[in-house]
């Protein structure tokens, strides 16, 4: 039976939550607040954390760093926040997909199924791999043990992060749209939000870029998408 964490201050969203997904053969530890969240989630396998972003003791953003240094185990946000630019920092951070209150159940179960398909996924494909590096210029890509390698320095990158750079470095030659890296990355249609995929790869940048002003390793190639830069 699959573990879900689900963290939401709110006792009666969080109640119909855990008895929703309860009933569709998941099992729910149901927590309160950030601390609590830290607490349970360092002393237990889970298999996908459903979070709130307003949460007392610890907010949601702040838990959400915490386990990113820690775990690529799927995260869901779950807030009444609906700007854009909430969903791109949550993104940012790390979680892989959001829903916006009020929202109703079963898109909720339809957005948990296909995390933890994807997670399950990628996990299975990658254990069954031979160990395997890959090294474009000053960087070194272990496909094995999920390491990220520039001049002797470990990159840490968050799960998304990660997939966008792996799937650069295995098609060096290809230009790659912005349609084909949400398909692959987030297994799922795209529907031209581009929002999403600009933050990620202005992050990716950002760690692993000299200049990511003037990136050399991503390139944009305008109209279309994006390539991996060509190092004699």
């Amino acid at each position: 039976m699959q573990k879900i964490l689900l963290v939401e201050d709110d006792p009666s969203i969080s109640e119909m939550v855990r008895i929703y997904l309860s009933n569709e053969g998941f099992q729910i530890k149901a927590v309160f607040t950030g601390k609590e969240a830290v607490n349970f989630f360092k002393s237990n396998h889970y298999d996908l954390v459903i979070l709130d972003l307003m949460l007392p003791e610890l907010s949601g953003m702040d838990f959400l760093q915490m386990l990113r240094r820690e775990s690529y185990v799927p995260v869901i946000i779950m807030s009444a926040k609906d700007g854009e630019v909430d969903k791109a920092l949550g993104l940012g951070f790390g979680a892989d997909d959001y829903v916006t209150k009020p929202f109703s159940m079963m898109e909720l179960l339809a957005r948990v199924k296909a995390a933890i398909r994807r997670s399950t996924q990628y996990t299975e494909r990658n254990n069954t791999e031979k160990p395997s590096l890959i090294k474009v210029h000053e960087i070194e890509l272990d496909l094995n043990n999920y390491l990220v390698v520039k001049n002797g320095l470990e990159i840490k990158l968050t799960s998304k992060e990660w997939k966008i750079l792996q799937l650069f470095f295995q098609n060096q030659k290809k230009v790659l749209t912005k349609e084909q890296i949400y398909s692959s990355v987030w297994g799922d249609n795209y529907y031209r939000d581009e929002h999403v995929i600009n933050v990620h790869m202005s992050r990716l940048r950002e760690k692993i870029e000299d200049n990511p002003a003037t990136p050399a390793y991503i390139k944009t190639v305008w109209g279309i998408g994006y390539k991996l830069g060509d190092f004699k």
